[in-house]
């Protein structure tokens, strides 16, 4: 690989990155067509069911596609799915090389579109840039080979890791710019989660605020795409006034309740209700996140109480914490971070690996990802 190809590479994954937002469920890929030292064509997938990044770079090369380099963030797909296969859109287009950051984990493609390549005479490279095109894409690949989602729990806190007074007071601990940033963490989310402690104490409304999101935020006719909203309900107990099912975008309640009449009463309001098994007298966590997988789910938003977010640390669910520390004090009466239970050796505590400390407005966010436990 040359000086060239990192360039062109770093570009198709910086034109990746525009649909952050915007692709659920599918990945994030960027494409950039070059021919004679030339870039004639770039593309980005925007949407799911609309056209994927090689197949917007090629209309926009449209005849000097013949003979170029495509670089491309992620292998392309070899299947017919919501739209026809890249690999063909490729091979048809005659071009001559092409450059893949990684290949894809999809099962249904996971090295056939590569091999569709070099069957028809192109050239292939892969694994330039691979651990930023990784980086894009956290949940899909997660959920294509594990299926489960890819778990972000959100929390705010004091200097001293209070996240509310004695009282639950908590509005509001941290700035406006960190709000703010919350709502990006939202909108490149599949599903927002919270427990009915929440919803019962605060009735919010788990939504992506447009004024809010940030000015690279794509502008389109179709407006601010709603992750699914996921309310953790053991006993079945979401208020029909709750707020969140008046709102665009769907409300998905999970219960270890039974209830058929219960049921029929939130849905008639507009939520779906799905039941599973419970563990520990509560609703199964690992089951509640493949459940969640096989409905598309790739980034799951935790936004919950000290309870419930703890209950997903201690099953070993979470893979990244980023939390927001504003610069107060709240003292030792206050709430804290996450309930989990007494440690008996420091060899116990739950180890982190900071990724990013970064200042927002007047307070700082800290990214961590969850080392894995040693015996």
């Amino acid at each position: 690989m040359t000086y060239a190809d990192e360039q062109y590479m770093a570009r198709a994954l910086h034109l990746a990155e525009r649909g952050l937002w915007t692709t659920d469920p599918n990945p994030r890929v960027g494409c950039v067509l070059v021919h004679g030292g030339e870039v004639v064509g770039e593309g980005w997938h925007i949407r799911a069911g609309e056209p994927h990044a090689e197949v917007y770079a090629l209309q926009a090369a449209g005849a000097r596609a013949r003979g170029a380099t495509a670089y491309v963030t992620l292998e392309p797909c070899a299947h017919q799915g919501r739209t026809p296969p890249c690999s063909h859109a490729l091979i048809q287009a005659g071009v001559a090389r092409v450059v893949v950051a990684m290949s894809d984990p999809n099962p249904l493609v996971a090295g056939r579109g590569l091999q569709q390549l070099r069957d028809a005479g192109i050239e292939v490279s892969s694994g330039l840039l691979q651990t930023q095109a990784e980086a894009l894409n956290p949940g899909f690949i997660k959920r294509m080979r594990s299926g489960m989602p890819y778990v972000r729990a959100k929390l705010a806190m004091s200097l001293d890791g209070r996240t509310a007074l004695a009282n639950g007071a908590s509005q509001w601990i941290t700035g406006a710019a960190a709000r703010s940033d919350v709502q990006a963490l939202r909108a490149r989310s599949s599903a927002i989660l919270t427990g009915i402690g929440t919803v019962l104490a605060d009735d919010p409304a788990l939504t992506v605020r447009a004024t809010e999101l940030p000015e690279a935020y794509p502008s389109t006719t179709a407006g601010v795409r709603q992750p699914l909203r996921v309310v953790v309900d053991t006993h079945l107990s979401m208020p029909e006034q709750a707020k969140m099912l008046s709102l665009p975008g769907d409300t998905l309640v999970i219960t270890a309740t039974d209830d058929p009449e219960r049921r029929q009463e939130l849905e008639a309001v507009g939520a779906q209700v799905l039941y599973l098994p419970t563990r520990a007298a509560n609703v199964d966590l690992t089951a509640l996140c493949q459940a969640l997988a096989q409905r598309e789910v790739n980034e799951l938003h935790l936004e919950c109480g000290a309870n419930l977010g703890g209950a997903f640390l201690r099953a070993g669910l979470i893979d990244e914490l980023v939390i927001y520390m504003a610069p107060s004090l709240l003292g030792d009466q206050a709430k804290g971070l996450l309930h989990l239970p007494p440690l008996v050796a420091l060899s116990e505590r739950v180890q982190l690996r900071i990724r990013e400390i970064r200042a927002v407005g007047d307070d700082w966010r800290i990214s961590a990802h969850i080392l894995p436990s040693t015996p």
